[in-house]
């Protein structure tokens, strides 16, 4: 079950088959999975599970592949909301909709598993009110009628779960993400509709990492940003920094929380590179002759040809 990202004034569970329980962090519930339970594997077998871009991160060093790669083979996007950011989900099998990583014995990433996958059957929830600017954490839990976990006689409370799991690191690692997620969906029409470029720059820098870095590593975003050598080094070098760097990078370009010094002659710069892009052109267009010399008028009778 994924993370949800609400605005504590709606209803968080609209679109749920199976209705939650909000549930505070000492509460205490019964559950296991193991290996022999008679639902081992069941949850695997029909999945709708997003990444976060730490889960992205862990799996991709995991299996030896570039972010883009792994993007391609086992994610596909959707949006979050109707024009608005895009979210990663797992790619089913070919035909199918079980985890390409299940197998008989369980997950074959286990050590490496998704958020949503440690969490289950419990949900965080960062919720924020419509007159507050930070988020806060909430629990949910969801019985689905499959999970025979539920019967298993071990009570335990959530943050104990919590604990065994493993989510301590996912959740501080994936905060900055939520907080931009949350950010976006509470502002609504107040920040406007996302240009094509911006969703492409937030799809870029939460979820293909490797093309981040090659991205700010390069001549123009160095023209435009003026980091110090050894945030380059830091970025360059470390991914959960490049991680943290991208959602700073989309709060600046996002909502206009400046915390990455601007170059003053970026401007400057930018103009220059634009003129010199336009003398190459003008030059290229000279060399080439007059167009009626090379591009030929369309025959009436040709099918091909531009409607008047």
């Amino acid at each position: 079950m994924p993370d949800a990202l609400i605005d504590i004034n709606d209803s968080p569970f609209q679109r749920m088959p199976v209705e939650p329980v909000l549930l505070e962090g000492n509460a205490t519930f019964p559950f296991q999975c193991r290996k022999g339970i008679s639902c081992w594997n069941a949850c695997c077998s029909n999945i709708d599970i997003s990444l976060t871009p730490y889960d992205i991160l862990r799996l991709k060093k995991r299996l030896g592949m570039s972010s883009g790669d792994f993007l391609n083979a086992y994610t596909l996007p959707y949006e979050m909301d109707k024009d608005s950011i895009a979210g990663v989900k797992f790619k089913p099998v070919e035909g199918g909709t079980a985890c390409q990583f299940m197998t008989p014995e369980g997950c074959s990433v286990y050590e490496d598993r998704p958020t949503a996958c440690r969490y289950y059957p419990i949900a965080l929830l960062s919720m924020r009110k419509q007159d507050e600017y930070t988020d806060t954490a909430a629990y949910a839990m969801v019985k689905e009628a499959h999970c025979k976990g539920h019967d298993e006689p071990r009570p335990i409370t959530i943050e104990d779960y919590r604990k065994e799991q493993g989510v301590d690191v996912y959740d501080e690692l994936g905060r900055g993400w939520r907080q931009l997620v949350l950010k976006k969906k509470s502002s609504g029409p107040t920040v406007g509709t996302p240009s094509k470029r911006s969703l492409q720059l937030f799809f870029m820098a939460c979820y293909d990492q490797d093309r981040f870095r090659e991205f700010v590593s390069s001549d123009a975003f160095h023209d435009v940003y003026e980091l110090t050598a050894e945030e380059k080094l830091t970025i360059a070098n470390d991914d959960i920094e490049l991680m943290q760097f991208a959602f700073r990078f989309l709060r600046q370009v996002m909502f206009n929380e400046t915390t990455i010094p601007l170059r003053a002659d970026a401007m400057e710069k930018r103009l220059a590179r634009k003129q010199e892009r336009e003398a190459k052109m003008e030059e290229i267009v000279k060399k080439l002759g007059p167009l009626d010399d090379i591009v030929k008028p369309a025959e009436p009778e040709d099918k091909y040809r531009c409607a008047d």
